[in-house]
């Protein structure tokens, strides 16, 4: 199996108390982007994609010897939105694409390898990678049928109180068939209360065509736990100084 890598690192961190963008915050003297790219390397035979919006030229700078690609998202319209400008850019690849986001620096190369060998033992044209959580407020939740199978991922904002008190929650690490991926991504909407293309919603479009859809629960909650404030960065900083 082939992989390569999209890593979501565009965003702003709109509640960080700085202006410095998200991924560039530091843990241990490295920007905490820094750690994703080291935790895909080992799997990607192929190259790493970096989607870059906010600062991006500073994003640029300081990871430029890290031997990624690079690709602009030049208005930050959502997740979906972020991935499908790296079309052109994997025009060639035929294999799986990994998309992870810049902000969960906790997480294990060898993580990836079982979530990627899950998804490739389920012949599922797409993977999502769960974790259950004490408080998933903010989260993405994971609806499942009696059987366990996914249904599909319901975004906070867009979730009714039942749903909200589910306590699996997306990652928002998926793996994805290449060429699905991007046929699923034409048929998404920003018809949602974020206005945004959510990459969660190809989840519904590829089981309304009937590919498989998969969800990977990881044992360690820690490893997919992002950073959007001071204090969760603060946290994740102690959780990796052990």
């Amino acid at each position: 199996m082939i992989y390569t890598s999209v890593i979501l690192a565009a965003g702003k961190g709109t509640r960080m108390s700085t202006d410095l963008p998200k991924v560039l915050h530091e843990i241990e003297g490295r920007p905490m982007v820094a750690y994703v790219i080291d935790a895909v390397r080992e799997l990607c035979e192929e190259r790493i994609l970096l989607v870059v919006g906010y600062r991006a030229e500073d994003v640029v700078k300081k990871l430029g010897g890290m031997g990624v690609a690079f690709v602009l998202q030049e208005e930050q319209l959502g997740t979906g939105h972020a991935v499908s400008q790296c079309e052109e850019a994997l025009a060639g690849f035929d294999g799986t694409v990994i998309v992870l986001n810049g902000d969960v620096p906790c997480l294990r190369a060898a993580t990836i390898r079982r979530f990627c060998d899950f998804h490739a033992g389920e012949g599922a044209a797409a993977t999502v990678l769960t974790a259950k959580v004490e408080d998933p407020s903010g989260y993405g939740r994971i609806l499942r049928d009696a059987a366990g199978a996914l249904v599909e991922i319901v975004e906070e904002k867009d979730a009714d109180g039942g749903t909200r008190k589910i306590r699996e929650i997306n990652s928002g690490l998926f793996c994805f068939d290449k060429v699905k991926l991007f046929d699923g991504l034409a048929s998404t909407s920003r018809e949602n209360a974020q206005n945004e293309y959510y990459l969660t919603e190809i989840i519904g479009v590829l089981k309304g065509k009937g590919e498989r859809v998969g969800a990977y629960c990881v044992a360690d909650a820690w490893e997919v736990a992002g950073i959007n404030t001071d204090d969760e960065l603060e946290s994740i900083r102690n959780y990796i100084k052990g």
